[in-house]
Order: structure tokens, then sequence, then C-alpha cells
């Protein structure tokens, strides 16, 4: 039986909150970027790819914002993607002790970025702080540092606060990837003699290939949509050491009223994101036929 022509109706509330929240925004952004506009003024003009010009070429703010992006992405992704994956491989067994401890490793995923920052600055505070204090304590106070007051430190120290966050959701990740995994596989590979180590190589993590492209992925985005984070705990300070894109943005149509120029930042940073996410398909795939 052929369905009737008005079901189709019933796609159009998802197309137009689509069009109305995704594609007229990112449109009238591709417009404004060609523009001067300061985001107040009705009028305009426009200015052709200047914007972008003396974005890439002329603006070390967009060029220290991206490289700082890129190595908080670096950290977040690596210990992210590593830490919630050894953590699902020690509490896959569904016991009362692994449940508790999944429990608590999920706990800082349900705090919003707010709470998450000021938990951080608590922590990295140089003379308050729980972190420098404990060096202390156990005779360690040579590692007492200014960990978010110093520029060389302070985007890694940011970083590893959006790891403790969000390693929780990515292990629940991994655990229905491991779950996912048919029990024989395991049991052949038993059979066959292999290590533990020779076990995870070339059964568990070539089936979790899957379950890795979607926390890759989705970590990467993360990574650069950390916006409350960083502007909660150092405003893209000091001297522009944890800026990064989105709070280039922020700062350049918010605070200098530039929102053409602003505008022509999301467009670029939206082809970051996408030239990176699609690198790392390429790379996980090419990993995936090693195999």
């Amino acid at each position: 039986m052929k369905p009737s022509k008005w079901i189709y109706l019933f796609l159009l509330p998802g197309l137009l909150l689509y069009g109305v929240f995704f594609v007229y925004p990112s449109l009238s952004a591709l417009f404004y970027s060609f523009t001067d506009w300061d985001g107040l003024s009705p009028d305009f003009n426009l200015i052709g790819f200047e914007n972008y010009t003396r974005m890439i070429t002329d603006d070390t703010v967009f060029q220290t914002s991206l490289v700082n992006n890129l190595k908080f992405m670096a950290v977040v992704v690596v210990l992210q993607t590593g830490f919630s994956l050894l953590f699902a491989l020690l509490l896959l067994k569904n016991t009362r002790t692994n449940r508790f401890f999944r429990s608590l490793f999920f706990f800082p995923t349900v705090l919003s970025s707010i709470s998450v920052a000021f938990i951080g600055a608590f922590l990295y505070d140089p003379t308050l702080g729980l972190l420098n204090n404990l060096f202390d304590r156990v005779g360690l106070g040579f590692l007492s540092q200014n960990w978010i007051g110093d520029p060389k430190i302070a985007i890694y120290s940011v970083a590893l606060m959006q790891v403790w966050a969000h390693t929780g959701q990515m292990l629940v990740l991994f655990l229905a990837g491991l779950n996912s995994i048919p029990r024989e596989m395991f049991e052949a590979a038993a059979v066959e003699g292999a290590s533990r180590w020779q076990t995870f190589r070339y059964v568990t993590w070539p089936l979790l290939a899957p379950a890795t492209t979607i926390v890759i992925a989705y970590t990467t985005i993360q990574s650069f949509k950390a916006f409350d984070l960083i502007y909660a705990m150092t405003r893209g300070g000091p001297n522009y050491a944890t800026e990064i894109l989105s709070t280039f943005l922020y700062h350049s149509a918010f605070q200098n009223y530039e929102f053409g120029y602003a505008s022509a930042g999301s467009v670029l940073f939206m082809l970051v994101i996408a030239l990176v996410t699609f690198l790392q398909f390429r790379a996980l795939r090419s990993r995936k036929v090693t195999y």
C-alpha cells in the first residue's frame, strides 16, 4: 500500500525548526561576513573578503586563538578518549563496585560548565587552591604552579578540567561499544591462546572502531565549543593564553562590536571544525582497514 502524500507533512515542524534555527542563521552569518556591520546600526557596507584577509594575515589574536584551540583539542581528545577507554575496560563487569565507580565517574558530566569552572578555579588558585596545598603537604611544593595564571601552562590546565568533566560521558559510550562485541570473539581468542594485550589489539580495539569514532568526533566538537568553561575560568587570559575561537568570536562581536568580522570568524570556525573532523574520520577509517 502506497503511503499517503499527507504523511510528509509530519516532516514540516522539524524542517521548519531546522530552517529557522540553523539554515537561516548560517546564511545570515555568511552574508554579514562580507560586511562591516557593527551589530547595532541598520546600515552597513559590503567590503568583500576584507574581513577574511585581515583575520588570516593580520590578526595575531585570531592566530593565537586557533593555535590554543588546537592545543586544547589535542589534550582533550587524547586524554579523554584514553581515560574513558581505560575506565570502560576496568569497569566492564556489572558488579556493585563497578556500578558505584561508573556513577562516580559520570557525576561531573551532570554539572554545568560554570560549576566545573568554579571547581577548577578553586583547585588551581595559587595561594588557597587545593592542588598547590596538596603538593605542599606531601613535600612536593616544587611542583606548585600558578596553573591558570602562567601563560605557558594555562591552556593545558583548563583542558584537564574539560577532561575531568566529560570522561564519564565518553565512558558510557565505550561501555556500550564493549557490550556490543559478541562474547564468542573473546572465547575464540582465549582458545587460540591469545594474551590480554593480543585480545585487546586484535579483537577489542578493531571492533570498538564505531564507538571510538563517535567518541573522538564528539570530543573534538566539545573542544571547539568550550566557551563557557574557559570564559568562566580565565576569560581568555592571561594575555590571550587561553583564548580559543569561541571566546575570540564573543570578544569580537560583543566587546568590539564587529559583528561582520565575527561572522567571518564563525565561517572560518565552521571550516576548521569540518576539516579537523574530516581528517579524524579518514585516520580512523584507515586504522580500521589495517586490522
